[in-house]
């Protein structure tokens, strides 16, 4: 396994997002496996991993009457015998579709289906993809695209569910021992379905787990500034206080030209040319210790001037204006935004656009935006005045608030004010208290800031609930090749491991 490992290791591309909006989502990192067939000891040939199945799912959990939706969702038993654990993950806010590699030895659950001689599952979130109640994404439909209809829809799937394998309509919770696994927002779900309906899933996994919802979530920033070279932290933060400087003084003259520096003259709106700045540095969260991304390009792009690379103060105002405009212009520009102009890419203040009005199924940007506008909150704005600032503080809360309407209006007569307070005291959110849950974190997660290893939080690490940090990005533990590359990640894997192995060896089935 460790050659093919290797191997891939070559091939590693960051997700390919859609849409440039998608690019603020806490998304489970994926990537490709190579297709195999797989013969189990005794002859029998399974099924290709990419193999779709249907589960018939509730609309609504609170009145059954509704009926049900086809939800998708795909597994393996190539590790599985009997009185081994079932592993279910979803992949949260995205079309399933690709994620095969979590049914493999290639990730963590693979590794856990591997050594505990378990089957894996990967499931459809509601609203995304293919598995929806509706065949429209209108408001009226998204209503039932809540974080208890997703958690509701986890529990109904393990205890009601016959699997498409040898004995699977004998694996329910009291039958055999169910894991649940996820990362990024799908993390949180591990969390927050454990304290929601305890009993059910005897283990859990969360990695990056974003489990305090946060309104202004200007920290998303914080471990990308602190971490990413110093010269290009400080050119990035003179262009940034230059733009918020005009902006206060209201120079629109100014600002014009800084935005046609950059090839993005014909935005109308300054917060989108504030917004656009901010791509660069969501390019961080493509960052993985075995590939990269594009981030380290435009930092080389602001710092390497004649093959010689800037100190740590950077070369300063007027030629980070130059080499960062340039970056845009040669590269960027059209990497972002292809062969649209600049306000059909970027702008957000037309109603009418059909990036708000498209109400058709498999569009993760309005699904996952729906349950921002509503319980998630996470915008990625400007720090408060007197922290380093690597992004405009002309972007606040407010900023993106606005957006809830135009994409809803049907369900906001005005900017909402996000209850993320409301989610956090249903779900436990940082205070989250549960046996058997294993947290994996990543030092240079731009979430991390929302997980239980938040800075200042301070949450205490027990052998009931562990808590592990690598010096990882997003998710960097799911990946075994990660692992390979860096020994602090392969620690938090190996770990993980050990409590599965531990807890498995604890459990009794309580039915038969």
């Amino acid at each position: 396994m460790w050659a093919l490992t290797l191997l891939l290791l070559a091939g590693i591309a960051r997700a390919v997002i859609p849409n440039v909006r998608l690019r603020a989502m806490p998304i489970l990192p994926n990537f490709s496996v190579p297709k195999r067939s797989i013969t189990s000891p005794n002859g029998m040939v399974h099924p290709n991993i990419t193999t779709v199945y249907y589960f018939d799912q509730l609309i609504d959990h609170n009145n059954p009457d509704l009926g049900t939706f086809q939800q998708r969702y795909w597994m393996s038993w190539e590790y599985y015998e009997p009185g081994g654990p079932i592993i279910l993950m979803t992949p949260g806010e995205i079309n399933a579709d690709g994620y095969d590699v979590f049914m493999t030895n290639f990730s963590i659950n693979g590794l856990i289906a591997q050594q505990q001689n378990g089957a894996s599952i990967v499931i459809e979130h509601r609203f995304f993809g293919y598995s929806n109640p509706y065949d429209n994404l209108t408001s009226q439909s998204l209503a039932l695209l809540t974080i208890q209809q997703a958690i509701d829809d986890l529990a109904y799937f393990a205890t009601t569910a016959d699997l498409h394998m040898p004995g699977g309509d004998a694996v329910k919770p009291g039958q055999a021992p169910w894991i649940l696994v996820g990362g990024s927002y799908a993390g949180a779900l591990v969390s927050y379905t454990m304290v929601n309906k305890p009993g059910i899933f005897w283990a859990g996994y969360a990695s990056s787990a974003v489990v305090e919802v946060i309104t202004d979530y200007y920290d998303y920033f914080t471990p990308i500034r602190e971490h990413m070279p110093k010269n290009c932290s400080s050119d990035v933060q003179a262009v940034i206080a230059y733009l918020d400087k005009m902006y206060v003084a209201k120079d629109t003259a100014g600002i014009q030209t800084l935005q046609e520096a950059f090839s993005l003259g014909g935005l109308k709106h300054v917060g989108d040319f504030a917004t656009a700045l901010e791509e660069n540095l969501w390019d961080w969260q493509d960052l993985q210790p075995a590939g990269g991304s594009k981030f380290y390009e435009f930092c080389d792009a602001l710092e390497v001037k004649d093959g010689v690379n800037a100190g740590p103060d950077g070369w300063g105002l007027d030629n980070a204006i130059k080499s960062w405009g340039n970056y845009w212009n040669t590269t960027y520009y059209h990497y972002t935004c292809h062969d649209q102009d600049a306000e059909t890419c970027l702008g957000s203040f037309d109603p009418t656009d059909i990036y708000w009005t498209n109400i058709s199924v498999d569009n993760a940007n309005r699904s996952w935006f729906w349950m921002v506008c509503n319980q998630e909150g996470f915008y990625q704005v400007g720090p408060p005045e007197g922290q380093p600032a690597v992004v405009s503080r002309i972007l606040q809360p407010s900023f993106y608030e606005r957006e809830c309407v135009n994409m809803f209006p049907e369900a906001f007569a005005s900017p909402p004010n996000t209850p993320t307070a409301k989610t956090n005291a249903m779900y436990a959110g940082w205070n989250v208290n549960v046996s058997r849950l294993f947290f994996a974190n990543g030092l240079r997660d731009p979430w991390r800031g929302t997980t239980v290893s938040a800075d200042g939080l301070n949450k205490p690490n027990t052998t009931n609930m562990p808590i592990y940090m690598s010096d990882g990005f997003h998710c960097s533990d799911m990946f075994i090749y990660n692992g390979v590359v860096d020994p602090t990640v392969a620690a938090v894997q190996e770990a993980g491991l050990m409590y599965m192995k531990k807890w498995l060896a604890e459990w009794k089935p309580s039915s038969s």
